[in-house]
């Protein structure tokens, strides 16, 4: 009964927080100060400095292995959940170190969604939805809940063809459904930032169309940040871009500008295919 009322009073907590200062805050978001992470005796995210607007798209590309799936589960502190895994430096979210904050607190405000869609399997669409409700205690009414389902699967574009089967389970719907099923699920708990793990990765090209059709909207309301091997992809959605590679931060510049004019030879290289 402790823990449920410690949830629920800090998921209010953090509503109402959020809501009172958000006209307050300034235009970044998301702030990395000379951050690094390691896995074991690995180094491999290597003092990186990033700041990040708020209602922007942020693409992060790369080879394989040049860290970007690492920064960007430190952000909301995933990667300390790996065995032997550490960083240092650090990672601000509106002004406050993200590691001095209860990790609830930040991956409620920062939501993520991974690289395969991953409902709940025994879970209804309805309850997929407002599963983080229901983990971290925080009871709501019926007709709270009611609008809550309603307006996240609205945002993703997924109401009109859910509505009459909310009680259906998520594994009902197509591998795109299921992903904005996954969006929506992380939007509802209302974060700030939403952070993209190779989201289309495992879509078919329609549903991807879709996805990416949709970071355009979200941005509306939410940070993006899109960690992606599809160049074409980076410069279709995202308003900045930034380019890892071993482990390092390479260059980070607004996208038209990183794919027609490269600062980094090393990000000409590779956005011309010298190297992958």
């Amino acid at each position: 009964m402790g823990s449920i009322l410690y949830f629920t009073y800090l998921g209010i907590a953090i509503k109402h927080f959020y809501k009172d200062h958000n006209q307050e805050m300034e235009s970044t978001i998301v702030k990395s100060v000379d951050y690094n992470a390691y896995f074991g005796d690995n180094h491999v995210v290597k003092n990186v400095n990033i700041e990040i607007p708020r209602n922007c798209v942020v693409a992060v590309m790369g080879p394989s292995g040049c860290g970007k799936t690492t920064f960007l589960r430190g952000i909301n502190r995933m990667h300390e959940l790996i065995p032997g895994a550490t960083a240092k430096g650090k990672i601000m979210l509106n002004g406050e170190d993200v590691m001095e904050m209860h990790p609830i607190f930040v991956r409620l405000k920062i939501g993520m969604v991974f690289q395969r869609p991953n409902p709940f399997p025994n879970l209804s669409i309805y309850d997929n939805v407002i599963a983080g409700y229901k983990l971290n205690g925080i009871k709501l009414p019926k007709a709270e809940k009611d609008k809550i389902v309603e307006l996240s699967l609205t945002r993703v574009a997924l109401w009109n063809e859910v509505k009459d089967s909310l009680n259906k389970k998520g594994s009902f719907l197509s591998g795109g459904q299921q992903q904005r099923l996954c969006i929506a699920r992380a939007v509802a708990m209302e974060p700030e930032v939403l952070l993209f793990d190779e989201p289309t990765s495992a879509l078919d090209p329609i549903s991807t169309s879709t996805v990416e059709e949709l970071f355009h909207e979200l941005k509306k309301n939410y940070t993006l940040i899109i960690v992606t091997h599809n160049m074409q992809q980076a410069a279709r959605v995202s308003d900045k871009t930034a380019f890892f590679y071993v482990g390092e931060l390479v260059e980070y510049d607004d996208t038209k500008q990183m794919f027609t004019n490269p600062a980094d030879i090393r990000t000409q290289n590779y956005i011309t295919g010298r190297f992958s």
